[in-house]
C-alpha cells in the first residue's frame, strides 16, 4: 500500500510548493472563494492504472494546508491501483471548493501520470515474460525522491523490486572491483566489512566476460552474479556454466524486441532501468462533471 511510503506528505507538500508559488493567481483572479464544484478525472488511453492514494492525498492536502478551506472535500475513486483502464473510463470524482480542485489539478495529474506509465510499461514486458520463471526487476535509476513510489507503480504493473537502494543489498559493480583491486579482494572486503558491522546482506557481483564468471565460480562467496551487457548466446552459456548454484541477473540494453530472447536462456532475473528513467507517462485528464 501507498500509504507504507515514508514522508509521502511531505513529497506531496515539496511538489505543490515548487508548482503553487505565492499563489495559484489564475484561480484566485477569476474562481470566487465561495464556489464549490465537481470534477472526475479520465483515463485518455488503455493502461494500468497506478497512484490513486497519492492523487486524493494532494487534494485532501490542498484543501487543509493551502487554501485551510472550511468546506469539506470529497474524493471518490473509481479503480483501483493495479487496474486495467480503459480510454475514457472515469478514475475518481472530487466535489469541493473549485479553487482547491484547480489548484490540486496538476500535481495530482503529475504523480498519477507518471506513476500510471511505469506501471503500463512493466507490464507490457511481464506479459512478454509469460510461460517463463524469469522475473523482471527495476534498478535504481528513479527519479530523486520518488524511487518509492516508482518501484511501487513497478509492483502495481506485476515487475519485481530489485534492491531499494544502497543500504539494503550489497552490489558490487565493475567499479567497485576495479577500485578494490579484483574479484577476490572485493568479494573478501565485503564479507569482512559485514562480518565487522553485524549486518546479513545478499551479495550480487556484476560480471563483464566469462572469464570474470570463471573467477567468482572459482572464489565463490556471492548469492546472485549479473551478467552485464552479455549478448543472448554468451549469456546462456554463463547460465549453463551457473547451473543454479548463483542466482542469476541479466542487465544492459535488453528492449521490448530482446526481452523474451534473453529470458529464454533460463536467466533468473532481468533488470531493465528504463522501467523508471525512460517511460512515457499515461495520458489522464481532469473536466469539470
Amino acid at each position: 500500500m501507498m500509504t507504507n511510503i515514508p514522508n509521502l506528505d511531505e513529497l506531496i507538500r515539496m511538489a505543490l510548493l515548487e508548482d503553487v508559488g505565492d499563489g495559484d493567481h489564475s484561480t484566485l483572479a477569476c474562481i470566487p472563494t465561495t464556489a464549490t464544484g465537481t470534477a472526475k478525472m479520465v483515463a485518455k488511453q488503455d493502461g494500468i492504472l497506478c497512484g490513486m492514494e497519492v492523487g486524493e492525498r494532494v487534494f485532501h492536502f490542498v484543501n487543509d494546508s493551502f487554501y485551510h478551506s472550511q468546506m469539506p472535500m470529497k474524493v471518490t475513486p473509481l479503480k483501483r491501483d493495479g487496474e486495467r483502464v480503459k480510454k475514457g473510463d472515469e478514475l475518481m470524482t472530487i466535489e469541493g471548493a473549485a479553487g482547491v480542485i484547480l489548484t490540486a489539478e496538476r500535481t495530482a495529474l503529475n504523480f498519477m501520470q507518471r506513476l500510471s506509465g511505469i506501471a503500463t510499461q512493466t507490464h507490457l514486458l511481464v506479459d512478454m515474460l509469460d510461460g517463463l520463471h524469469t522475473q523482471l526487476l527495476d534498478t535504481r535509476k528513479t527519479t530523486p525522491n520518488m524511487r518509492l513510489l516508482e518501484k511501487y507503480a513497478v509492483k502495481c504493473g506485476g515487475g519485481t523490486n530489485h534492491r531499494i537502494g544502497l543500504y539494503d543489498m550489497v552490489m558490487l559493480k565493475d567499479n567497485h572491483i576495479d577500485f578494490a583491486g579484483g574479484i577476490e579482494a572485493a568479494i573478501d572486503r565485503t564479507h569482512a566489512y559485514l562480518k565487522e558491522k553485524g549486518k546479513e546482506l545478499k551479495i550480487e557481483i556484476e560480471v563483464r566476460n566469462l572469464d570474470e564468471l570463471e573467477q567468482v565460480m572459482a572464489h565463490g562467496g556471492v548469492d546472485r552474479i549479473m551478467l552485464d551487457n552479455f549478448d543472448v548466446e554468451t549469456l546462456k552459456k554463463a547460465v549453463k556454466r551457473i547451473d543454479g548454484k548463483y542466482e542469476t541477473e541479466a542487465s544492459g540494453g535488453i528492449t521490448e524486441v530482446t526481452l523474451r530472447a534473453y529470458a529464454e536462456t533460463g536467466v533468473d532475473f532481468i533488470s531493465v532501468g528504463a522501467l523508471t528513467h525512460h517511460i512515457k507517462s499515461m495520458d489522464i485528464s481532469l473536466v469539470k462533471k
